[in-house]
Order: structure tokens, then C-alpha cells, then sequence
């Protein structure tokens, strides 16, 4: 029977069915009544819950079925050398551990691009090292406009047509835009410098406004977390 994997973020609930390594549905919602009433009518055979919502005392009174709830505490198939495993986001180590896991080895590199960036790393060791935060493209937006008294709120929804503003709007936006752009080119090069087999993959809900980016051994997998998700859930009951 296939997986079920969940994971409840701040704003939506992201989750699939997965038949060994493949997904065969996937749904995502904002009300966890809503999401229930699907996933109480799938057939699985295990259940893997990541949240930061709700605890798991909170989910096992709602949910109508049996699941293993992620922790710092769940065994996973990596080593994990992070200095401060307590603190360290269940989504980041499932998005290293989905990289890992579909490219067979380390290392791999991982970015998430999501209300923060988060680059995480897999070394050749298969041992996950951690790697760094900085802020997404609507955080961005949002902090030149609360932090200013005259810069407006700007929503980037595509690439700049030019590199050159000639507004205050469309110098934020290229601003915003390619100071992501260039950022994630240069961590990338970083690391293919030192690790030459390197595989990158990049993630989350801004990742579709970055497929340029993709190449040799750079992918765009936008439900990388919930592949990550399914190898732990496999790791803990096979």
C-alpha cells in the first residue's frame, strides 16, 4: 500500500501518495478540516506527519489514523552533524534528505526557495552539514517597504524584462529579482569549486521562477520535501 506524507507549514498543507519513490497524488490545502475529509478517503499503509502548526498531541485528537509524527528524535537514513539538531527545521533536513536521496549519493546541495532561502548540503559521507538562511523574494519586497518611509510594496510575479530601471517599481524589482539570481549562481559555483560531483536542486514555492537556472546536475523538483518526507517514512518502517 502507498505512503501518505504530510507536511503542515504556516500557511498551507502540502501532501502525496507515494508508491515506493514514485508520487501518485498529490494535494495541497489551507484548512486542515478540508484536507482530512481527502486523505481519510485514500488507502495507505503508513503515515509521516511534519508540523509546525499543530504538535502532535493537537494532530492525533483530529487525524483519524495512525502516523509517525518527524522530530529531531526520528531516525533517518543520513547522518545528521547539524550543530543544533533541536533547532534545525524539519523541512530543511526533509529537503536534504529528498536531494540525497534522487541523486543515489553526496553530495548534493538543495535550495529552497521559499519565504527564506535555505541552502542545505549533503556531503560525499552521506552526512548532512547544514548551510545557510537568507530571505526569499517576497521577503525582500516586504522588508524595503516596512523598513523605508517612501519605498512601496512591489509583488515580483516574473523576471524583469530589463536590467535597467528606470522607476523606483522596477529598480526594486531588479534589485530584488537578481540579488536572489545572483546569489544562488554564486553559492552554486562555490560549491561546484570545491565539489566538482556536486548535484543541485532547487525547491519551493519560488522555484518555477528559476528554471533558467537548470543544467547539467541542477534540477528543479518543486515537492522536494515531500520525497524527503517519504524516504524517512520509508527509513523508519522497512
Amino acid at each position: 500500500m502507498p505512503n501518505l506524507v504530510i507536511d503542515i507549514g504556516n500557511t498551507r498543507i502540502k501532501s502525496a501518495l507515494f508508491e515506493k519513490k514514485e508520487v501518485v497524488w498529490e494535494g495541497v490545502f489551507e484548512d486542515l478540516q478540508e484536507a482530512i475529509a481527502i486523505w481519510t478517503n485514500h488507502h495507505f499503509g503508513h503515515c509521516l506527519v511534519s508540523s509546525v502548526r499543530w504538535s502532535k498531541e493537537e494532530l492525533q485528537k483530529l487525524l483519524l489514523f495512525d502516523f509517525i509524527f518527524l522530530t529531531y528524535q526520528t531516525p533517518i537514513p543520513i547522518s545528521n552533524s547539524y550543530g543544533s539538531t533541536v533547532t534545525l527545521g524539519q523541512d530543511r533536513i526533509a529537503a536534504a534528505i529528498g536531494g540525497w536521496q534522487l541523486a543515489g549519493k553526496g553530495p548534493v546541495l538543495v535550495i529552497d526557495l521559499g519565504s527564506c532561502i535555505t541552502f542545505e548540503f549533503v556531503n560525499q559521507d552521506n552526512a548532512y552539514l547544514g548551510g545557510a538562511i537568507s530571505p526569499g523574494l517576497a521577503m525582500r519586497a516586504k522588508a524595503m517597504n516596512s523598513l523605508t518611509a517612501r519605498l512601496p510594496l512591489v509583488e515580483l510575479k516574473e523576471k524583469p524584462k530589463n536590467r535597467i530601471g528606470d522607476n523606483t517599481i522596477t529598480c526594486m524589482e531588479i534589485g530584488i529579482w537578481y540579488g536572489v539570481e545572483y546569489e544562488l549562481t554564486g553559492q552554486i559555483q562555490a560549491y561546484q569549486k570545491e565539489y566538482p560531483e556536486i548535484v543541485v536542486f532547487v525547491c519551493g514555492g519560488d522555484a518555477q521562477s528559476f528554471v533558467s537556472l537548470v543544467k547539467d546536475h541542477i534540477f528543479v523538483v518543486p515537492n522536494l520535501v515531500l520525497h524527503g518526507l517519504n524516504c524517512i517514512l520509508n527509513h523508519n518502517v522497512e
